[in-house]
């Protein structure tokens, strides 16, 4: 893509999207107001790490599908799994003998686990899995992480977000939050609530922050003193830092885990994993109360569980995560010695793991800004580079690296004018991003009809 180009069609279709749909996307992070506000691609297809709207632009793709992508889009080996498995139908009356199949392979590659069962999206997982330890524990209030940001979109969650209308009180005040790296926080909760955590939910690692030495360990010999369900959310760890997760990468088992993105490579699938113990409690193997447990018409149908099966094949038979991790660090290198040769590294940089990558955008005092962030992402689209984060797939070349680090030595001598001048005035064209959980839309002028 080059300055001439234009959004045309991608603003008319933007534009239709918010008559037709709240917010003008499906997910929050995926809507017009997360972009500059006249370079809102809708995407039209995708191969690789490359994608291309309907104006006909080509970017080279970070963030993949919200981390769910790390195969590559069109991935050929999925895509002929679940032709395969469509030709002989996606849903049936019984279980097939793909679910015992995609079982196997699950419970093959997450040697923590016992037992397993597929759903369609995180939340649903993440939310079973807490149903699961109040029924187990008799307790009703979970402590959160309350440096990650994401775990449902369920009250159990969502109550404690930015973005909390029509969650009752009463839902709230029964999630309680502890700081990572602090174990001393986390004691604290269970001394004020004594006898009332049913579980403690966290991502082992971000992107951002790894966890200290004795960090899991500690929690996990907290929640065994405590009485309380240890609980990983696997969603972005699962397939990125491992294909078995964050517990295989640092050795910590949890009593359970929640697993989806990157585990069908964009099909839609995901799975609560855990202790036998805990799970047969949702079966037909118990004496005790049961607990309705992820019983949905489309958790089992084929097209998803073959692109599952598909995608341990190819963690199996290749390396992606440790291509993500080379290509990663190459990029983060690149970027962050550009940014140093062009006086821009107080402001930007990329930091994290190299096979999540994400980017700093910070004014002429060194603040985290949104104006700043919006000019640098303007810039990286204006170069044919598409991405709220450097987030990276095995399909991304040497060839794609090198074309972002032109688009970014391009976007930083705009940055480096802007932070020059201590503002984005006349550089940024329309509003700056906003976050995308906030409890008010904020008047803003959308694209023309």
């Amino acid at each position: 893509m080059n300055e001439n180009e234009t959004f045309a069609r991608s603003a008319s279709m933007q534009a239709r999207l918010h008559e037709l749909v709240p917010g003008g996307a499906h997910t929050y992070a995926r809507a017009s107001d997360q972009y500059p506000e006249h370079m809102t691609p809708i995407l039209e297809r995708g191969s690789g790490a490359h994608v291309w709207d309907v104006d006909g632009n080509r970017f080279v793709e970070y963030g993949m599908g919200l981390r769910a992508v790390t195969l590559g889009h069109g991935y050929e080996p999925v895509l002929a799994a679940v032709r395969e498995a469509m030709a002989n139908g996606i849903n049936f009356t019984r279980p097939t003998a793909l679910e015992l199949a995609a079982a196997e392979d699950f419970l093959a590659g997450v040697p923590g686990a016992d037992m397993v069962k597929f759903a369609k999206n995180g939340s649903d997982a993440t939310t079973a899995a807490l149903r699961l330890a109040r029924a187990a524990t008799g307790r009703d209030k979970v402590a959160i992480c309350a440096d990650q940001p994401f775990f449902s979109v369920d009250d159990w969650f969502i109550g404690t977000a930015g973005m909390n209308a029509g969650i009752p009180e009463s839902a709230r005040e029964l999630t309680v939050s502890f700081r990572y790296n602090d174990l001393d926080s986390l004691r604290a909760l269970f001394e004020v609530h004594s006898g009332q955590i049913a579980a403690v939910f966290l991502e082992a690692a971000t992107a951002l922050r790894e966890p200290d030495p004795g960090f899991l360990e500690g929690v996990r010999e907290i929640c065994d003193r405590e009485g309380a369900v240890l609980v990983f959310d696997e969603m972005i760890t699962g397939f990125r830092w491992a294909a078995g997760g964050a517990q295989q990468v640092y050795g910590v088992r949890p009593d359970l885990s929640c697993w989806g993105k990157a585990m069908g490579n964009g099909f839609p699938i995901a799975a609560l994993a855990g202790k036998r113990e805990l799970m047969e409690l949702g079966g037909l193997r118990t004496d005790a109360a049961r607990v309705f447990l992820l019983s949905t018409t489309h958790g089992p149908e084929t097209a998803s569980l073959a692109a599952f099966r598909a995608v341990v094949r190819a963690y199996r038979e290749t390396d992606p995560v440790g291509v993500m991790e080379r290509r990663g660090a190459v990029l983060a290198d690149a970027v962050n010695e550009l940014s140093l040769e062009l006086g821009t590294s107080s402001a930007v940089s990329v930091i994290g793991r190299p096979s999540c990558l994400v980017f700093t955008t910070a004014d002429a005092e060194g603040k985290p800004s949104q104006e700043f962030r919006t000019l640098f992402l303007q810039e990286l689209l204006r170069h044919g580079v598409l991405g709220q984060s450097f987030v990276i797939s095995a399909a991304h070349t040497d060839a794609d690296v090198e074309h972002t680090v032109n688009a970014v030595r391009a976007a930083l001598e705009v940055y480096r004018k802007a932070l020059d001048a201590g503002s984005t005035d006349g550089l940024l064209d329309g509003r700056p991003v906003a976050p995308a959980l906030r409890s008010h839309a904020e008047p803003r002028r959308l694209p023309d009809r």
